[in-house]
């Protein structure tokens, strides 16, 4: 798809996603962040919990805008299976890496599930279901997938002992994790982008794929639709709650619903400013929105690369860059904390604004 074909406020959305996974990503201590930069501890939602699934969620509309015209043939099928193993490639090495000769760390080690893999396979599966399925179809998927994985999650019980959401052995998706993964999981008892969660993080993509199917439509009250559609999952989503709780880490049905709600309503805002009014806003945004990939990976490989490496010995460059340019008697931690995030966000947004500029855009 090229840039410029695409609808302005994709971009931006897609970038301030990726700004706002950076900021989350890099306080200067995680022992003092302010309460909406943190997850949530299980159940329930904080604003840092919108983040990934909107990236998802946009994922699935520029599906539309890159594949709406694609012949669903090998050719179209190579490409996408390649841009879905690149991602989970990338994804598996941030998670072997170490400076430590041969640079890959002992296998029992290496975390298996990630954020860009997830991201692979999310964009594999949702790209191959548009390019084969019509719209009512992928409706019909997606409550699937979603009523599905609730009866699951719900009623399937784990070696005899009643399921549960809660953070416990007997919850399937954890107890799937740990038997198939093992040691390669973000916890011992369990990961947040583990294999059976991964099956309603497809249905965020396919949400964003109908909002996707609406910018692209001949509708004339797009916003007002857009609007309408993220109040009904958002409502839709609360009220699921009551009986499957809102939770990242398991990427249950309703926070699917929620985060799709507000992704939507957050969407159709910046289209409404942007491509209907046409205010000039958010540059910066679709900066980093061009080459969102390549920003994230940068971003996740460098810090990590700032956490390894030491100063003196024991000092990392993080902690010693923090501690020396953040941290004044003047300021609280949460705030130095904070301050230390928005200069990695304001780096990497100067890297994307120099890649844009030169018109350099980096497929992967």
């Amino acid at each position: 798809m090229e840039l410029t074909k695409r609808v302005l406020s994709v971009d931006i959305f897609r970038g301030a996603t990726i700004v706002l996974m950076i900021l989350v990503n890099t306080p200067g201590t995680w022992s003092n962040v302010y309460a909406p930069l943190l997850h949530a501890e299980w159940h329930g939602y904080t604003p840092t919990d919108l983040v990934f699934p909107f990236f998802l969620f946009i994922v699935g509309t520029s599906i539309v805008f890159a594949y709406q015209n694609k012949e669903p043939n090998s050719g179209t099928y190579k490409k996408i299976s390649i841009r879905a193993l690149k991602l989970i490639g990338l994804g598996l090495f941030l998670g072997a890496f170490t400076i430590s000769f041969p640079f890959i760390k002992e296998f029992a080690n290496i975390r298996f599930p990630g954020v860009l893999q997830r991201i692979g396979v999310v964009f594999f599966f949702a790209a191959i279901l548009f390019l084969n399925l019509d719209w009512k179809k992928l409706v019909v998927t997606a409550i699937f997938l979603l009523v599905g994985y609730w009866l699951l999650m719900a009623f399937v019980p784990v070696e005899g002992v009643a399921s549960t959401f809660e953070r416990a052995p007997n919850n399937l998706a954890n107890y799937l994790d740990v038997q198939l993964f093992g040691t390669h999981n973000y916890k011992p008892d369990y990961d947040p982008e583990g294999l059976l969660s991964t099956i309603p993080a497809i249905v965020s993509s396919l949400l964003g794929i109908f909002t996707g199917l609406i910018l692209r439509s001949k509708q004339q009250k797009k916003t007002t639709i857009l609007f309408g559609l993220g109040g009904a999952l958002l409502i839709i989503g609360h009220v699921w709650d009551f009986i499957f709780p809102i939770n990242k880490a398991l990427w249950t049905s309703s926070f699917v619903l929620v985060t799709a709600g507000w992704a939507n309503v957050v969407l159709a805002l910046i289209y409404y400013l942007t491509d209907v009014k046409g205010i000039k806003f958010g540059s910066i945004f679709r900066y980093a929105g061009a080459n969102a990939i390549v920003v994230y990976f940068l971003s996740s490989f460098i810090s990590k690369l700032f956490y390894m490496i030491k100063v003196d010995g024991e000092t990392s460059i993080h902690g010693w860059l923090f501690k020396n340019l953040y941290v004044h008697d003047f300021l609280s931690m949460e705030l130095s904390s904070l301050l230390y995030g928005l200069s990695v966000v304001a780096f990497y947004c100067l890297l994307a604004y120099i890649l844009y500029k030169r018109k350099i855009f980096i497929k992967v």
